[in-house]
């Protein structure tokens, strides 16, 4: 049977027809959701964080966290899968995963602590996604400001900005603890690297792409070996809870929360916007400003929609962004798997116990090859940009520079306005506001530029001057350093002298 009567066939079956797009491939029901747990693995320790730090700075007992953990999963999951399936207007149909963002962390916190409490953080998480909502469509008209030079130098900066993550997670995820740090912890994150990168050896396909999270299986074995990981708490607490909704009270609406929570928005949305990018680079899928503007909305529309299960802000995560790239799986369906799998573990408590007992070195060891694949992914769009005769290395070299100083210094921005430092704060937002500026400022408005204006244009490439080249004749040709002519007689070069002034 031809490619055409096997299409036919399709359309006979399904009633539609199949789809060319990378990520519209799809996998049999066990390799969807195996692939999809990964993803859940992978992010897992990012989604728990957020309300892990913001209710604690609230006040909350213990069993008030763990139902904001429970909803962030919930509230993630149906995030996910909106982001991912996708309906009109709303969804990348993007392997993303979403997730609390990290980005407003800071800010929450701070309103918390300035007396607004917990219903004023979800007042303003509830404004300011309404307005984020109604000025996507600016964000989505921004594509043809994001050419290779400025994507490559955001997705490297996602991967070199994440790294702390994964060196914290191996040392074991919470400062204070008298073991974080130790040869233990990070022998435990060794031991779980080497087996992601062994199995990424085997000659088994499968296996290979699975290797994230066997190495996690295998590493939370070996811990629990060496008595490193607790499966204590596992049967603690209730085994179905749905998340109630507004269990902390009612919303309030502050001014000033809602402003700084803009400014949060604002971030997410560049972030967000550089995420979906990245995938699509990835995936090697058209990623135009519709696609872009329907991922923005069903961001949008899960972080306005959260607070009512008692959840924040909702962002794609950079880290899972790396998984599709390590492991090849390009199927948006195996995110959505996910995301099902998000739903679940929100509404079992228990089995978000289970998958939160994995040891956090663990999460480390797998994070440093994860997100290192992002930094290396964006170091392969940069390969694509042209450097000679143009600005563009200075673009990369100032962008990737500036994302790096809240890393190298998290307290640079520390006397700068807070709505200045929300933004700054964070590497990718920074990289990629540099990136687009100066993008701007050297290859849309050229007025002023010449071809070599500057040292960083000269050093780009190799350049011989046009009046070397009128000494050449033809059958010229260099040998073992020495210069040939046609009749295979070296033609002596003379050296200039490096003592004229």
């Amino acid at each position: 049977m031809n490619t055409k009567k096997k299409s036919a066939a399709a359309v006979a079956r399904t009633g539609r027809k199949q789809s060319d797009r990378p990520e519209d491939q799809r996998l049999s029901i066990g390799s969807t959701f195996a692939y999809g747990f990964q993803h859940v693995l992978t992010m897992y320790g990012g989604i728990i964080a957020p309300p892990l730090i913001i209710g604690a700075a609230a006040g909350m007992s213990a069993q008030d966290i763990g139902l904001l953990i429970a909803a962030c999963l919930f509230v993630g999951g149906l995030a996910t899968i909106l982001q991912t399936v996708g309906i009109r207007f709303f969804g990348s149909q993007l392997p993303l995963v979403q997730g609390v963002s990290f980005a407003g962390v800071s800010t929450m916190v701070a309103i918390v602590h300035g007396g607004g409490g917990i219903q004023a953080v979800f007042g303003s998480v509830i404004a300011a996604s309404l307005i984020g909502l109604l000025i996507t469509p600016l964000f989505s008209k921004i594509i043809r400001f994001f050419p290779p030079v400025v994507t490559g130098t955001v997705i490297t900066t996602i991967g070199l900005t994440l790294m702390p993550v994964a060196a914290n997670w191996a040392m074991g995820g919470n400062s204070k603890a008298p073991n974080y740090g130790s040869m233990a912890n990070i022998g435990l994150a060794a031991a779980t690297m080497a087996i992601v990168l062994l199995l990424s050896k085997v000659g088994n396909a499968a296996i290979s792409r699975l290797s994230i999270l066997l190495a996690m299986v295998l590493g939370t074995v070996i811990a629990f070996v060496f008595g490193m990981a607790d499966f204590s708490k596992v049967g603690q607490g209730e085994i179905v809870a749905f998340p109630t909704p507004f269990a902390f009270g009612p919303p309030t609406f502050e001014i000033a929360a809602i402003i700084s929570m803009l400014i949060v928005i604002l971030v997410t949305l560049t972030e967000t916007s550089a995420d979906i990018i990245a995938v699509g680079e990835i995936v090697g899928t058209k990623v135009d400003s519709k696609r872009i503007g329907d991922g923005l909305r069903a961001d949008m529309l899960s972080s306005a929609i959260s607070p009512l299960f008692n959840s924040f802000t909702q962002s794609a995560f950079a880290q899972n962004v790396g998984l599709v790239a390590i492991t090849g799986v390009k199927s948006r369906f195996v995110v959505s798997a996910g995301g099902l799998i998000l739903v679940i573990l929100g509404l079992l408590p228990v089995l978000g116990r289970v998958v939160a007992a994995v040891p956090t070195p663990v999460l480390g060891g797998a994070g440093v090859v994860l997100f290192g694949t992002v930094a290396a992914s964006g170091i392969r769009t940069l390969a694509k940009v042209e450097y000679r005769n143009n600005m563009n290395l200075i673009i990369v070299a100032a962008s990737i520079g500036f994302g790096m100083i809240p890393i190298a210094a998290p307290s640079f921005y520390d006397q700068f306005p807070s709505w200045f430092g929300t933004i700054f704060h964070s590497g990718i937002s920074s990289a990629a506001v540099m990136a687009i500026l100066l993008n701007v400022l050297f290859n849309h408005f050229k007025a002023g530029n010449s071809e070599n204006q500057s040292v960083f244009v000269a050093g780009t490439g190799r350049v011989v001057r046009e009046e070397d080249l009128k000494c050449l004749a033809d059958g010229d040709r260099f040998e073992d350093g020495k210069l040939i002519d046609c009749d295979g007689k070296e033609v002596p070069v003379e050296s200039t002298s490096t003592t004229e002034h």
